[in-house]
């Protein structure tokens, strides 16, 4: 068992560290076709969703977690939504900036993994979104996050180990193109929710409670930060491709 880990971690650290052939235009279309039918389509968005939430409750603890507060745990549920619990001072710079992080870590986290793709290197976004979903798995406090959580690090961990450099492009890609064009979609549920006067314990009725700004500031401000990073991480990808 002690030879396989080390090999995996061997292997890992070898796609991580190694710069692949520029990826093909068609991988780059075509999965960027599949992630919006993925998003835009209602009966697919009502299971692509559990990745962006996943993202969502991940992005609350990574900023918990940097804020100094203690994290208790996360649980994701079949209905798409999740919690994360921590401690801490219940108010103050540290609880709104965590509270902050889960609409708009969706995008950040997809900005982030297109910039390395447009590194050419699919790797090091299936190997982080691994170690990622390997920390978010020592979190989860339910079955159905748990199952849900090693049924998506299965997925992306084939894909990582197994896959050859095309494989590993469209992994990479269609997991990118979801964050990135789906981060700003449950911001408008949230929008459309608050505006039939519901929406109660929302991460905005929560940033209203912390700061007593407006709970439709915030999520004009998540609309803001998903839709600005995602156009950003977009062209970002457009542009190298034509370059």
């Amino acid at each position: 068992m002690s030879t396989s880990f080390t090999e995996v971690v061997s292997s890992a650290w070898q796609a991580v560290s190694t710069v692949d052939q520029p990826a093909p235009t068609m991988v780059v279309v075509g999965t960027a076709i599949v992630a919006l039918v993925l998003v835009t389509v209602r009966p697919l968005w009502l299971k692509t969703r559990h990745v962006v939430t996943q993202a969502h409750e991940g992005s609350h603890a990574l900023v918990a977690a940097l804020v100094g507060r203690k994290l208790s745990g996360i649980r994701l549920h079949s209905d798409t939504s999740g919690v994360m619990v921590s401690s801490g001072n219940p108010r103050g710079p540290g609880m709104v900036a965590t509270t902050f992080a889960g609409y708009t870590g969706p995008a950040v986290l997809g900005f982030a993994a297109a910039t390395l793709l447009t590194l050419d290197r699919p790797a090091a976004v299936l190997w982080s979104i691994l170690a990622a979903l390997a920390v978010l798995l020592l979190l989860i406090r339910n079955l159905y996050g748990f199952v849900s959580v090693v049924i998506a690090g299965a997925l992306v961990g084939a894909a990582a180990y197994l896959g050859d450099p095309i494989v590993r492009y469209t992994a990479a890609y269609l997991i990118t193109w979801v964050l990135l064009l789906g981060a700003t979609r449950p911001v408008l549920e949230l929008a459309r929710t608050h505006s039939r006067g519901r929406g109660r314990g929302s991460d905005a009725d929560q940033l209203r409670g912390l700061t007593r700004v407006p709970a439709a500031v915030w999520i004009a401000l998540f609309a803001i930060v998903t839709a600005g990073t995602a156009f950003y991480g977009v062209t970002r990808i457009v542009v190298t491709q034509l370059s």
